[in-house]
């Protein structure tokens, strides 16, 4: 084994108090500590001295499986879990290296929800630290280990560790450091201070934690600086979970020095933003500093030191904590983006117009040839823009959104369609308005877009000064007047391509990537296509997908079918759980030949297949919402199966196939429609 040279180090770097581990932690000296190898996969290893256990490739093949599952656990206050552990690999490099996952297996769900994955090969022990968000209910820890490439790959835990706090939280006393590291500089670091061990140029104080000597914290000196400009930076652990609250910390600087301590974020593009600089010095003793913080999506703190002058002194750091209360010093009423979203389903939410003239209607209408029916479902409510009824060429009243806080970037996305307009720019555009310059600036607007299918928008922006999003209709001259469709408007914190850095949610295939966890027995012109904008033949099948409009969806391709033809699409096998569970998916059904879409129940070691939901025959021209709520406590699959109707024009489509745990809370008053159609609920029991 790779591991032997490292022993020593990690002795020296296991826990205090590693005999009386929390639950859900363990320190492998000598048991696996309730955690037990899932027995349909590789054992774990616990290695003969203590300490570690590992799988390797002496006993096992390329792409094995070893996979670890905690007993029950629970976090009713936020907790952190933080894992030891080390991935080696043969010297040459290899395309396909190992790779450690941890998962969190929660009691009433079917799927793993993925917290965190890695490959990357090291000579030494790693840190990861994960945030588990407060939740009542029970869940479990999987660690699953795959193997990789070549004769000496390995992967071994050294150490799991679950405590109450947040991550990024720490006072700097044990040794792993609560996974904050230093970026190497070759003239000034971030080093531990106090303890028994004082061996610096400079008058050090006693720590912040025990206010002794043998207390630790981190300090940055200038002792070695040898140009300005140096930098030394400590970075903490990444956040995994979404947080917002009051970050605070205490400093300590040697008075009179050239120096700038700063406090900031980076995201997982590398984008720093300051969120904090000293501006005075402040006393000669440990200064409090709070600063509000928000992650929606993973982002680090980073805690710098530039040097600017031949007297830097020191810069000492100590108790880091978070809370979820925002600081004293926040007067602001902190940003909630359901404030700022609207599906107009019930009213205009926090939306406003100019009073003035024709502006956006909320209208509910039938689908047909010339208009589909909303984005939410298919068959609810959304805005209506009619240019023709504008008095004259020019825009049509703007549609206000509330009042966005100034210096925090946000991503807004909305749908649209747009009907009846011979030249497409600038048939819908989006400002923002400044309100206490009243300045409006266009950050976006439609250049070409397919008519009459429902496109998403993705727009990020960020302005010091509070601000409002506009959006606007034109209509450019007389003989040029069309319809403009506006639904589902969001707005979130952060960039809108953050999100596509977190975990895919489990449960959830738009189909955008590859076909999921969905599979098919066989594969030929008959079986579903994954397929983006309209399908070959006319008069039936989409015009595009229902994610963004441009994207992916399966269908079957009448065409190459015979009457009463079936094509299957099965989803991997779900766990059985306790509870009821609800499926929420798109499907399209338009033509005339249209045959049959059914969603079925099958269970394992079962040969009959239980129906859960069927639609027969022509439904709509928009995607319709499909609501299924259905129990199974044993191990099942559901399965898609659509038949070819009577003629080539029955194509059917699925999209954004959902599963959740728990009821259908959707029971939607909107499910009995005025325009005769009904989005049915159906409840079934196994």
């Amino acid at each position: 084994m790779l591991f032997r040279g490292f022993l020593l180090a990690v002795q020296a770097l296991q826990l205090a108090g590693a005999l009386d581990l929390p639950a859900g932690s363990c320190a492998f000296e000598e048991d696996t500590c309730g955690f037990g190898s899932v027995f349909a996969f590789l054992p774990w290893i616990l290695n003969e001295e203590g300490h570690y256990i590992y799988v390797d490739t002496s006993f096992a093949k390329q792409g094995e499986k070893a996979v670890l599952l905690s007993s029950d656990l629970q976090a009713e206050e936020w907790s952190c879990l933080r894992l030891v552990y080390q991935i080696t690999a043969s010297s040459e490099l290899l395309s396909d290296p190992s790779q450690l996952n941890l998962y969190l297996r929660f009691e009433d769900e079917s799927f793993d929800r993925l917290l965190w994955s890695a490959r990357e090969p090291s000579d030494s022990w790693l840190i990861a630290s994960l945030d588990l968000q407060n939740s009542p209910k029970k869940f479990k820890i999987l660690i699953e280990g795959v193997l990789g490439q070549g004769n000496t790959a390995s992967i071994a835990l050294f150490e799991i560790k679950m405590t109450t706090g947040y991550c990024l939280e720490c006072d700097f006393e044990e040794n792993h450091l609560c996974g904050f590291v230093n970026r190497w500089n070759p003239n000034v670091n971030w080093f531990v201070g106090g303890g028994s061990i004082r061996n610096s140029h400079s008058i050090l104080p006693q720590d912040h934690t025990f206010k002794s000597e043998m207390g630790h914290y981190m300090y940055v000196d200038s002792v070695y600086v040898k140009h300005f400009q140096e930098v030394a930076q400590l970075i903490s652990p990444m956040t995994t979970a979404p947080m917002s609250g009051c970050l605070s910390f205490y400093y300590q600087l040697q008075q009179g020095n050239d120096n700038v301590f700063s406090l900031y974020t980076r995201d997982g593009s590398g984008l720093y933003e300051e969120i904090w600089k000293m501006d005075a010095p402040g006393s000669a003793a440990w200064n409090l500093a709070e600063v509000e913080f928000s992650a929606p999506y993973p982002m680090e703190v980073i805690f710098e030191v530039a040097f600017n002058g031949p007297k830097g002194g020191y810069v000492a750091l100590d108790d880091i904590a978070f809370s979820p209360v925002h600081c004293q010093n926040q007067t602001d009423t902190p940003f909630s983006a359901a404030e700022a979203s609207c599906d107009f389903e019930e009213d205009l939410c926090n939306f406003y117009q100019d009073k003035e003239g024709p502006g956006w209607a909320r209208v509910k209408v039938k689908p047909n040839m010339y208009r589909a029916g909303d984005h939410t479902t298919g068959l609810g409510y959304y805005l209506l823009a009619n240019t023709k009824f504008t008095s004259q060429p020019g825009y049509i009243g703007r549609l206000y959104g509330p009042s966005l806080p100034g210096n925090l970037q946000y991503c807004l996305r909305f749908y649209y369609a747009i009907y009846g307009f011979l030249k497409m720019s600038d048939t819908l555009a989006v400002y923002i308005f400044e309100e206490n310059h009243v300045v409006q600036e266009k950050i976006w607007s439609v250049l070409e877009s397919p008519r009459g299918v429902w496109m998403q928008a993705e727009i990020t922006f960020k302005k010091p000064m509070p601000t409002k999003v506009v959006f606007m209709s034109l209509c450019k001259s007389f003989w040029d007047c069309g319809l403009v469709a506006l639904d589902d408007i969001t707005v979130q914190l952060g960039s809108c391509w953050a999100s596509e850095r977190l975990p895919p949610p489990p449960g959830e295939c738009t189909f955008e990537q590859d076909e999921c966890a969905f599979t098919q027995e066989k594969r030929n012109r008959s079986s579903w296509h994954r397929r983006r904008g309209e399908t070959p033949t006319s008069y039936t099948g989409p015009k595009g997908d229902h994610t963004t409009g441009v994207g992916y969806y399966m269908y079957i391709e009448a065409s190459h079918m015979v009457y009463g033809q079936k094509a299957l699409l099965s989803s991997r096998p779900l766990r059985g759980v306790p509870g009821k569970h609800c499926l929420t998916f798109f499907y399209h059904m338009y033509g005339a030949g249209t045959g049959l879409l059914s969603v079925y129940l099958k269970k394992d070691g079962g040969h009959e297949e239980s129906l859960l939901w069927r639609r027969r025959g022509e439904q709509s021209i928009s995607w319709l919402r499909a609501l299924v709520e259905y129990s199974c406590a044993r191990q099942h699959q559901i399965i898609f199966e659509a038949i070819r109707g009577v003629s080539i024009r029955s194509d059917i489509a699925i999209d954004d196939v959902k599963f959740q745990a728990g009821p259908c809370a959707e029971m939607e008053d909107t499910a009995q429609q005025s325009s005769g159609y009904s989005e049915d609920l159906n409840k079934i029991e196994y």
